[in-house]
């Protein structure tokens, strides 16, 4: 770890009065976080401070014109009690990416992880130890020079914190196929972690479920018919045995947990596609009764399970999420895997020490 990040300690630990069985998802803290400055090209002042509010100029960039990304990330306990990681130079190689379609500086990959685990480490009394909860991460990076004319941003802020949360959907979902509103477009910034992203998906969402859904299933922004994702996740569809999943286009959000899944799929040789899905194709294959599962991916929830997609006036019902053989074993391996319960035979795990 990085020796020279200084720490300042919280005089008052919140961590005892924490129910670990009654968990808001994202609405308790832990104790820390990690916060580094940018200015004149280069990275500063790495720290970890006690979770607290912060001071933003009114003119700060990011609140005018967007230049803001963040990453969604988990700690675990093994079953030895320790803290665990999972892929995390992945996630720190995303935010990059993220940061060079935004036009934000890099993080250097060194910063950010010896950045993640110091806090970990220091909080990793936060993490729930039931498998399927977990201490959930935010590293955020946002534009804080004070100007209102539109260019990019000479300074910038990094933070990391974290806090606890149980699983993030307990109920298979009732899906709305868009098709007035897009989240994304080849060429856009679906690819990026970019908070905009999530600003626009915001009406449609809340569109969708006062007509008695629970989450927008995405579709092109030219024909309406090529499914994206569903709501903050990447989706899987299990047709006649195989498993099918949008290929990433410039428009869809390359998840880890995505590609996590298809490298398990593939070491178990089950028959996976990436490639372009028409909602036509799923609409004939549940008349054939070919249609055996489908599944939200994401770091929040893991698996998903759908219980229905409506596509104008046609309804997909979905079999029962218990028979979702693949789902199911997907989301038990990677949770599995957090745990210490499955093996790591990928080096996917870090242990913080």
């Amino acid at each position: 770890m990085s020796s020279n990040i200084t720490i300042t300690q919280t005089k008052s630990s919140r961590l005892a009065n924490l129910d670990f069985h009654n968990i808001s998802f994202g609405k308790t803290f832990s104790d820390h976080m990690f916060v580094a400055d940018y200015d004149k090209g280069q990275w500063m002042n790495p720290r970890i401070v006690p979770f607290e509010s912060f001071l933003i100029h009114p003119s700060a960039m990011s609140l005018h014109y967007g230049q803001a990304i963040f990453e969604g990330m988990k700690a675990s306990k093994n079953k030895d009690g320790k803290a665990c990681l999972f892929r995390p130079e992945k996630h720190a190689h995303r935010i990059n990416e993220s940061a060079r379609r935004m036009s934000m500086p890099e993080i250097p990959e060194a910063l950010f992880l010896s950045g993640l685990r110091e806090l970990v480490a220091l909080d990793s009394g936060w993490i729930p130890p039931q498998e399927g909860s977990a201490l959930y991460i935010r590293p955020f990076m946002f534009a804080t020079d004070g100007s209102f004319g539109v260019r990019p941003s000479e300074k910038y802020t990094f933070i990391i914190f974290t806090g606890p949360v149980g699983p993030y959907y307990s109920e298979p979902v009732k899906l709305k196929a868009e098709t007035t509103y897009v989240r994304a477009v080849p060429g856009g910034t679906g690819e990026a972690k970019a908070a905009g992203n999530y600003a626009g998906a915001l009406l449609p969402t809340e569109l969708a479920k006062k007509e008695g859904f629970d989450q927008v299933m995405w579709l092109d922004g030219h024909e309406f018919k090529y499914v994206q994702e569903v709501g903050t996740m990447n989706i899987f569809f299990v047709i006649d045995g195989k498993v099918v999943t949008p290929a990433t286009d410039g428009a869809i959000l390359k998840g880890i947990t995505r590609a996590t899944i298809l490298e398990v799929l593939k070491d178990k040789g089950v028959a996976v596609e990436e490639r372009k899905l028409d909602v036509h194709e799923l609409i004939d294959a549940h008349k054939n009764g070919l249609l055996q599962e489908a599944w939200g991916a994401g770091t929040a929830a893991v698996i998903s399970p759908i219980a229905s997609i409506t596509f104008k006036d046609y309804v997909i019902t979905l079999p029962s999420a218990d028979t979702f053989a693949i789902g199911n074993e997907m989301k038990d391996y990677i949770n599995g895997l957090r745990s210490g319960r499955v093996a790591d035979t990928h080096g996917w795990v870090e242990v913080v020490n």
